[in-house]
């Protein structure tokens, strides 16, 4: 027997040899046991594993001890305290608060905006700030900005702090599902609620912390589906949450699908072994896996195309962001500009905005500024915004400047002149080298060329070449319509072709897109048509075009296609990013705030982190050491305790590399905080090697285990406790914060801080002097 039974305090049961429940109580329940053995059957040529789990595992991993439930309120008073600490510090805007918080805004004034990420969490932000009373009138410009009073950034950022308290929760229930004992499962959550980068992200309004709610919903209910017998009320309550989680998690950040991928990966290699149970028809494994194909993929693909729904749904009103998307695109906005019934017949001497089809990077534009290298005159470039800069007047190349009495179409071969209604310039090129491309050697430059009164030369002329493939059917295949014809311009003289890829200009050329003259390059870079069009010699009663607004799914299409296009193209360096292989080694963070000789830097729990890197790299050599021992003949993993801590750590060793092998894979610049996905399944594969140590290893030894967990639990408030500052932009001085970078790399500025707490009295009232002085300067100079 396990242990006998008293009269207060009744746990979960315990298998004993005869087969039945016993109920435990005080330090038995917390200490009590949760793994039993697996169920060999003999087959007819092999024995087999019955793959379904035990009917009594899930009583055992189930909270129902008045004790466990005391523990469970003692880590949430340490969390809520944790996370809520002087929440409303720093009262000015935090690291990407900038677009988050911004983006709340835009959607509690239903302003349009693009964003690489799925909509969900910036909803529920704004969704917050909606409900304590936010009118979207603070736009989170930049880092630093003091919230007015009518900004409730701090009930914003209490729904961030409130999903980490969740999350934390979430991890003790997920360990205890995976079979870890109260205690150890109580320690191993306290050291992540103390986890200095996981209290970071959930103060402030950022999406790390909602979308890690998700992601540890997911893991929940996952182990908790696999405790239960297949076709059974609970399996299907689990299976259909853990269906939920993911679309949720999916919704939040394109993160959420690598949850997908390892819930996927699980679901595969238990479906492996359902094949090799020979007491399961091969029926049931199908039926088994349609079930999980329904709601691991159909639930997920649901809600998140609800959330975008909702999305395009909410932003209803033209904004920056639209810039982003084709016209069809920003037709469906109130308030677009988008060109409507416009003449559909291009003619001589007509008016029209040319746009580009190969990148969506919007009109061909000329301002009057000249390039400041190649032939220095005015720059031709793409730009992606409605402006009286993108209006060219189509000309005959033989009569420039010739205004024709009868309208003449714009057909295949014709040779024209593009003249800049604005500039006079028109549209030239020759034998300089690309402005930003110049070492491609097939590209030429764009300019503007002219003046008034100067009807131009051979270096102006294009022949229009329409591209019947990409053109609508009919008419629209044998001269130019607005909008249905898509043509190229092929300069008359040297044979390349108007081009255009996302190349940016430099600062002098506002970082427009490049514009050049390609004698090579894809295809579909060099076509173009024609949006805005207006010709005199056109009757009133002319036929006139506008854009066919799309419908949902086709913005949702197309936002899939820019947000996935945009960010791939966040290449661009940056002082505080990292690299995947650095995570593992926390060897630098990320400053996220620095006012008032403070600091807000995103930092690891060393002990922590570091502890899991080593758990993750001992287990794999140890692996490697039984399959060498298993082919030379010697015993392994004969001890339930040995096969089950195998297989929880196996399966968050999967989520791990499921979240962190796909970051080596990406182009675009990367920060600390793209690791804390996958170091949450790190620090769950972590506390089974923490449990199998203090409780099967010191197994006889059990005061040494306590000892040992107690210890580690310490030193992991301990680093929280003294790097606290920099989570909370705390006062702190320059000789304690030199003491604690313990790496080069660790870069938060020490000289930023006082040299003393008492010197902090004097800033606070220089600061306040400041701010009180700032409204009487404004007075004046406004007066």
């Amino acid at each position: 027997m396990a242990g006998n039974k008293s009269k207060k305090g009744q746990a979960s049961g315990y298998k004993n040899g005869n087969d039945e429940i016993v109920k435990l109580e005080g330090v038995q329940a917390i200490d009590q046991d949760t793994v039993v053995d697996f169920e060999l059957k003999e087959g007819p040529e092999r024995p087999y594993v019955i793959t379904e789990p035990d009917a009594k595992v899930s009583i055992l991993r189930s909270i129902s001890s008045h004790y466990e439930k005391i523990l469970l309120i003692v880590l949430t008073v340490i969390t809520l305290y944790v996370r809520l600490y002087k929440l409303s510090w720093p009262n000015s805007v935090v690291f990407d608060e900038v677009h988050f918080g911004g983006f709340a805004s835009k959607y509690i004034k239903g302003t349009f905006f693009f964003d690489v990420h799925p909509p969900l969490a910036k909803m529920l932000f704004a969704y917050a700030g909606s409900l304590a009373g936010f009118e979207g009138d603070f736009d989170f410009k930049k880092i630093g900005d003091e919230f007015p009073e009518t900004t409730p950034y701090t009930f914003m950022r209490l729904f961030s702090a409130m999903t980490g308290v969740i999350t934390v929760m979430f991890m003790y229930y997920t360990l205890r599902a995976s079979g870890i004992r109260v205690w150890v499962a109580f320690l191993a959550t306290v050291c992540f609620a103390v986890e200095n980068s996981f209290v970071t992200i959930s103060r402030y309004i950022l999406l790390d912390s909602p979308l890690m709610l998700f992601i540890a919903a997911a893991a929940y209910s996952f182990k908790k589906y696999e405790l239960y017998q297949s076709f059974t009320l609970r399996s299907y309550k689990y299976l259909f949450a853990t269906g939920i989680a993911l679309g949720l998690a999916a919704s939040a950040k394109w993160v959420g699908f690598f949850t997908i991928a390892w819930v996927g990966i699980l679901c595969a290699l238990r479906l492996f072994f359902f094949v090799g149970d020979l007491s399961k028809p091969v029926s049931t494994t199908c039926k088994i896996a349609v079930n999980k194909l329904v709601f691991l993929l159909g639930i997920p693909f649901v809600l998140y195309s609800i959330f975008f729904y909702v999305h395009f749904n909410t932003l209803i009103n033209d904004g920056e962001g639209s810039a982003f998307f084709t016209s069809e695109f920003r037709s469906t906005l109130i308030g677009n500009k988008i060109p409507k019934k416009v003449q559909s017949e291009v003619g001589i001497g007509s008016l029209v905005s040319i746009r580009h089809v190969g990148t969506m990077g919007g009109y061909l534009h000329s301002h009057k500024h000249n390039y400041e290298t190649g032939s220095k005159q005015q720059q031709i470039t793409l730009y992606s915004h409605l402006d009286y800069n993108n209006n060219w007047l189509i000309e005959l190349s033989s009569r420039p400047g010739v205004t024709l009495n009868t309208f003449q179409n714009l057909t295949d071969g014709t040779r024209i002149k593009l003249f800049h209604a604005e500039t006079e310039h028109r549209l030239h090129s020759h034998d300089h080298k690309a402005p930003v491309s110049s070492n491609a050697d097939w590209q030429k430059e764009i300019s503007g060329y002219g003046y008034p009164g100067f009807n131009g030369d051979g270096n102006d002329d294009w022949i229009v070449e329409i591209d019947k493939s990409k053109s609508a059917p009919g008419e629209a295949q044998e001269r130019v319509l607005a909008i249905d014809t898509k043509f190229r311009l092929k300069h008359a003289l040297s044979g390349c072709y108007l081009f255009s890829h996302k190349t940016k200009l430099p600062k002098w050329g506002f970082e427009q897109q490049e514009v050049s003259c390609a004698h090579a390059g894809r295809p579909h870079l060099t076509l173009w048509y024609i949006e805005a069009n207006e010709n005199p010699t056109l009757p009133w009663d002319a036929t006139r075009v506008s854009y066919t607004p799309h419908g949902f799914w086709k913005k949702f299409i197309e936002s899939h296609y820019r947000m996935w296009d945009v960010n791939k193209g966040l290449t661009a360096s940056h002082v505080y990013q990292s690299f995947p292989q650095e995570w593992p080694f926390l060897q630098r963070g990320i400053s996220y705030w620095g006012e008032h000789n403070r600091q807000v830097y995103l930092l690891g729990n060393a002990i922590l982190w570091w502890s899991v890197s080593m758990s993750l790299f001992v287990f794999v050599l140890v692996v490697l050491y039984e399959v060498v021992a298993w082919h030379l003949g010697r015993p392994v993993l004969q001890d339930a305790h040995v096969v089950n801590y195998h297989i929880q750590f196996i399966e968050y060793f999967l989520g791990y590399a499921a979240h962190y092998i796909p970051s080596f894979l990406m182009q675009r610049q990367m920060f600390l905080h793209h690791y804390l996905p996958a170091y949450y399944f790190g620090i769950l594969a972590f506390a089974h090697t923490f449990d199998f140590i203090v409780t099967y290893s010191f197994r006889n030894k059990r005061r040494a285990g306590v000892a040992t967990a107690l210890i580690f639990t310490f030193v992991c408030v301990w680093f929280y406790h003294n790097y606290s500052a920099l989570i909370y932009g705390s006062e702190w001085t320059r000789d304690l914060c030199k003491k604690t970078q313990w790496m080069d790399t660790w870069d938060y500025n020490c000289n930023n801080f006082a040299e003393a707490f008492s010197d902090y009295a004097t800033i606070a009232t220089t600061t306040t002097a400041s701010a009180t002085a700032a409204p009487t300067s404004a007075a004046n100079v406004s007066s």
